[in-house]
Parts: structure tokens; sequence; C-alpha cells
């Protein structure tokens, strides 16, 4: 286990325990407790814990973790899902896009489909994105063209947010939003936890023709802080296998299509 995928374990016990000591943790990673303490001391100058005698106590923000911490977690479920949100795309079509480790995976999957990365006129996809590393994943690999939303940078999920993103998201149409979220509820809908990138994904709601909300199965029935839109402006869930079946009928009977991956 490399010194990342540990991080990201560690605050995954802190945010299911608030509170863990070195013998535990080393215990559970199989790792010494020298080098738990070295990961404990790195997290706390990154003010991400709080150091104590012989532990860690949560900070309360790790529910709400650094992108680069989040990837580690349900990465094979996120990859299935990527690859069938990204086949739900056709060629010369405008996609909204958003930031997240999920999002990242439909970006990875579009980069790669031969079809959508054609000089072929009337072939170009057209991706919007306010997310620099969704950016970067499609520049870098495909010949995409690809526009960025300004705004303020989140370092936290690399996504740009505020006033001078919403002034472009509202010049331009979109034929699909495919969006990341921290929960969808079948009564209350999409939500995130930071308000600010709520406000850009409402926005991409707003001028979407069509609405995919790409989520593993953690985050359904869940609650965040910020409502991006109702569960009524979806038009698709693509989740995992591992939704509940109870979950799934729920979105059905309020008129989402489900696909499990």
């Amino acid at each position: 286990m490399d010194r990342y995928a540990r991080w990201n374990a560690l605050l995954e016990m802190l945010t299911d325990s608030g509170r863990v000591s070195v013998e535990e943790a080393a215990e559970r990673l199989d790792v010494s407790q020298a080098t738990i303490r070295r990961d404990f001391d790195q997290l706390a100058q990154q003010q991400m814990i709080t150091r104590t005698r012989g532990g860690a106590v949560a900070n309360g923000v790790s529910y709400d973790l650094p992108l680069r911490y989040k990837t580690a977690k349900h990465s094979a479920e996120k990859q299935r899902i990527g690859a069938a949100a990204a086949a739900l795309v056709s060629p010369g079509t405008v996609v909204g896009l958003n930031g997240g480790t999920t999002s990242t995976e439909v970006a990875r999957a579009l980069a790669v489909r031969p079809d959508l990365n054609t000089n072929a006129e009337g072939a170009q996809l057209t991706v919007v994105t306010n997310a620099l590393n969704i950016a970067n994943e499609l520049l870098v690999r495909s010949r995409m063209k690809v526009v960025v939303a300004g705004g303020v940078v989140r370092p936290k999920s690399f996504e740009l947010v505020g006033p001078l993103g919403g002034a472009l998201l509202r010049e331009v149409t979109l034929d699909v939003a495919l969006l990341g979220v921290d929960a969808l509820d079948p009564q209350l809908g999409a939500a995130a936890h930071h308000e600010g990138e709520a406000a850009m994904n409402n926005l991409m709601v707003a001028r979407a023709k069509r609405v995919v909300i790409i989520a593993d199965s953690s985050k359904l029935g869940g609650h965040a802080f910020a409502r991006i839109c109702p569960v009524e402006r979806v038009e698709t869930l693509v989740t995992d296998s591992g939704a509940a079946p109870e979950l799934v009928d729920a979105f059905r009977a309020a008129g989402v299509a489900v696909i499990c991956a």
C-alpha cells in the first residue's frame, strides 16, 4: 500500500470513528507504528487531522476530502460507471462535465473513444467543464474541443466556482450534462457538500437538454448540504451493481432510468 492509499484509509477510519490510535491503525493497515506516526504527522501538517497523544482525531473536514485522497475509494465501480456513462454520448454533441473522481473516469472513457476523436466534420465532441483536472484529462489525450468555465479554483475538487464561471455557462447550451454528485435521493434529488459546486452544477442542469447523474452506490439515498436539482430533472442515473434494489426501484418510480454498470 503506497502512502496516498494509506492516507486515504486513515482518513476513512477517522470519518467512521472520529478517533484512531497509532496501534489500531498500524494493525488494520499491516504497517509499522513508526509509519503510522509519520503519516499522522504529515496529515496534521496539512490540517486534515488533529494529532493527539498516541493517535489522531478527525478535523471536521474528512467527509469532504480533497480529490487526490478519494481516488482509491470504489475505484473499480467508478471505472465501470465512467465507461457506461461515456457510452451515452453521441459524436458531435455538447457535453457538460463537472469535477470529481467519477467524472474523471467518464472523461477518461470519452478520451479513448475513436469515434469522438476525429477531425471529421460534425463528429468532434465539445466538452464544457468547470474542473481543471477534467480539462487536462481531455486535452492531453484527445482532439475534443474543451471549454473551461472561469471562476475561483476550489483546491479540494479542482473545480472552478463563483460568478465568473456562471457567466459563461449562462451563454451555452448543453446536449447532455453528466454530473457527479455527493448524494442522490429519490425524494430530495441531487446534492453536493459545497454550495459553490452545487451552484455551478445547477447552472449546467439549467442549460442541458438531458441530465445524467453518475454516482456509485454509496452516494444513493444520502444527503448533502446544497441541492443541485430535483429528481424530476434527472433523466438517467448511472450507478454500480451494488445499488440497493429498493433504491433502484424508488428512482425508477420517480421516472429516472437507472443503469447499473
